[in-house]
């Protein structure tokens, strides 16, 4: 019911935003939060670029966004978050090829339950979540920075409140027994603090991230099997689950807010729990930013 009463406070014409001449992207929008993103900027007359590593399910996800919009501006692009270098040149084509880039909707992420590597030797959760989604951010950064109010919003969670920022083991090669869902709120506690230093870093970009709040997903279905089948029936829709992200890409609303917060519910949320033991110094939090920018360019070739 958390949605339900924090919906009693949200403005009505928030979202009653004209989208058309406006570009933006989403990650993993073939299915759950990142299609009702794209499909809530869509009805709005926004161009949406659907960024999605399954070329099956991207074709069968752009068909239902133009069905239910009737939208003809949605383009898929085929791209494995876990590759860097693929995520490099998926940037760099995409900046030449377009002249803008108004938002960008970093909602792709997973959840693998064993320690798994990627062919360039990276644990997978990592790869995706944290390294893909700096790759992605960091090279659309001049393309954003040439349009007008541009905003990059990154999909997290509140399960980052459990964790502490480690940057000894990114790789989460000391993490033994190897615990998926303890690796995905470490990196979600990595993208909260990415948010933060890219705001601090790229004034001309509006950054936030928010949490969906926990909502019945093809990945929360596959991924935490157990929590699923003991919450199925409290769960937030996918579409609920999306409200806040789609207020903070397109309300004018959100940018009255300062950049690089941590939303909920379309207001701001600490990023700490009460006397949490989860706080760390500045220069941890540069030393992550340091070491995600020295595996991007280490994969750049």
């Amino acid at each position: 019911g958390g949605y339900q009463a924090a919906s009693r406070d949200f403005k009505d014409n928030d979202l009653d935003v004209d989208c058309t001449g406006r570009q933006y992207m989403i990650t993993g929008a073939n299915s759950g939060i990142g299609k009702c993103i794209a499909t809530e900027i869509a009805k709005r007359g926004g161009t949406v670029h659907m960024v999605c590593r399954n070329a099956t399910t991207a074709a069968e996800a752009k068909k239902e966004v133009i069905s239910a919009t009737k939208n003809e501006n949605i383009f898929v692009h085929i791209l494995d978050m876990s590759r860097p270098r693929s995520v490099h040149q998926f940037a760099s084509t995409f900046s030449q090829n377009n002249e803008s880039l108004h938002v960008l909707v970093n909602n792709a992420g997973c959840m693998v339950n064993t320690r798994e590597l990627t062919e360039d030797e990276l644990e997978k959760n990592f790869a995706t979540n944290s390294l893909g989604t700096h790759i992605l951010t960091r090279s659309l950064l001049p393309l954003l920075k040439r349009s007008e109010k541009p905003r990059v919003i990154i999909v997290t969670s509140g399960g980052m409140l459990v964790q502490k920022l480690n940057v000894d083991d990114l790789q989460f090669e000391k993490l033994k027994p190897f615990d998926g869902t303890m690796a995905y709120a470490q990196n979600k506690r990595q993208q909260v603090v990415m948010t933060q230093k890219y705001a601090k870093t790229y004034p001309e970009v509006h950054f936030s991230c928010m949490h969906p709040g926990w909502a019945d997903t093809p990945a929360v279905r596959s991924s935490m099997p157990e929590f699923y089948n003991k919450m199925k029936d409290k769960l937030r829709t996918a579409s609920e689950g999306a409200d806040t992200a789609v207020w903070l890409a397109i309300s004018s609303s959100a940018l009255e807010h300062p950049t690089g917060l941590f939303f909920q519910d379309r207001s701001p949320a600490a990023t700490h729990l009460p006397l949490a033991w989860t706080k760390v110094c500045n220069n941890t939090e540069e030393q992550l930013m340091t070491k995600l920018d020295d595996l991007a360019n280490k994969f750049s070739d």
